[in-house]
């Protein structure tokens, strides 16, 4: 088993440079008081994916007291969700589903309530597999944004083309607008971001500042632009929320006037959105390289003399006010998805072939 990690520990990341170890670096936790207490009231824990580190991080209740931040590497770790039970992640070259071993009555290494265990992993190759979902079909759905489309997998073949933007005129392996961010709604994709509507490669570099929209995907048309670099579309009580990542907003679509209405403002790059009830999870990254400098989000904050940080705010959707936060501060500066476990108090994961994954077999009982 792996040995459990508190929040209030220091973490060492090691990296490895042309074959030879980097120095150790630390990675620190912190977070506001009674985050994990907040978690416990809400009946939830958060899941959080680095494709910077290669990792998936479970935060949860430690039944012993304080939070638990569990860690495990999965190369390329980006988008997640969670179905019935299942914690879907992409990561480099697959999509997997973990399953939870463990019954309601039992624990491991004496901490963790759940254990999510790889179990069925597809192969989709390069892809640059974004956001990811189930619709109500059972059916795995993701966005592909190095060919413009939302795709599903096949048998035989590393994907099947499920829907493009109207404005993308061949399924190519061109990222052209960027399509990044996908919403379910009853089952079955509904909205998505992308960085603009370039119809040539690698065009969206030249328009995040303002080129960035949300189509609605079954009207086939274009709800709301002139964003920047939008992520995470998600629907919550009626309303499109997305995070216009570039300005550092969490916000909604006002669809009649086609406008987006900012309720908080976060300091960081805005990638990865949950909802339970009136809270909002928005996580938070450092822009460090190139494809993010340059934007709105720069002076937003110069104008509050702030600096960005790594991790999560929640924010009361009502009010747009933080009421709980998470940081990571160190090597980790880049998150992409955050999503939440409902009814789970204290996770861990299994990596994906690992010597723990090789050597953890539990054996479906003989109902007969």
């Amino acid at each position: 088993m792996t040995k459990k990690n508190n929040a209030d520990q220091n973490h060492n990341l090691k990296q490895d440079v042309d074959g030879t170890k980097a120095p150790e670096a630390k990675v620190t936790y912190s977070m506001s008081p009674g985050f994990a207490e907040f978690l416990l009231s809400l009946n939830t824990s958060v899941a959080l994916t680095s494709y910077q580190s290669s990792k998936l991080y479970l935060l949860g209740k430690n039944p012993k007291g304080g939070l638990m931040v569990n860690e495990q590497v999965f190369p390329r770790a980006m988008g997640l969700r969670y179905h019935q039970k299942q914690l879907y992640i992409s990561s480099f070259g697959h999509i997997i589903k973990m399953e939870n071993i463990l019954k309601p009555d039992q624990w491991i290494n004496e901490a963790f309530t759940q254990c999510y265990v790889p179990r069925t992993a597809h192969f989709i190759g390069d892809l640059d597999c974004h956001d990811v979902g189930v619709d109500k079909a059972g059916r795995l759905v993701f966005v592909s944004t190095r060919y413009n489309c939302i795709a599903t997998i096949s048998d035989m073949h590393s994907f099947k083309e499920v829907w493009r933007p109207f404005f993308i005129s061949k399924l190519v392996a061109e990222d052209r607008c960027h399509l990044n961010g996908m919403a379910m709604d009853q089952g079955e994709v509904r909205y998505v971001t992308a960085v603009c509507k370039s119809d040539v490669i690698d065009g969206w570099r030249d328009r995040r500042a303002n080129g960035g929209i949300v189509i609605d995907v079954v009207e086939n048309k274009i709800i709301c632009d002139g964003l920047s670099m939008p992520h995470s579309p998600r629907v919550h009580k009626g309303k499109v929320w997305v995070l216009n990542a570039g300005t550092g907003e969490l916000g909604f679509v006002d669809q009649k006037d086609s406008k987006f209405e900012a309720v908080a403002f976060c300091p960081g790059f805005l990638r990865g959105l949950a909802f339970v009830g009136d809270y909002a999870f928005v996580g938070l990254s450092r822009p460090r390289y190139e494809r993010f400098e340059g934007l709105p989000l720069d002076q937003k904050l110069k104008d509050r003399d702030a600096e960005p940080w790594t991790g999560v705010q929640v924010i009361n959707i009502q009010t747009g006010v933080c009421v709980h936060w998470f940081r990571m501060d160190g090597p980790v500066a880049e998150l992409y998805d955050v999503e939440l476990l409902p009814q789970v108090i204290c996770p861990k994961s299994v990596g994906f072939a690992t010597p723990e994954a090789q050597s953890l077999i539990t054996i479906e009982e003989n109902s007969a």
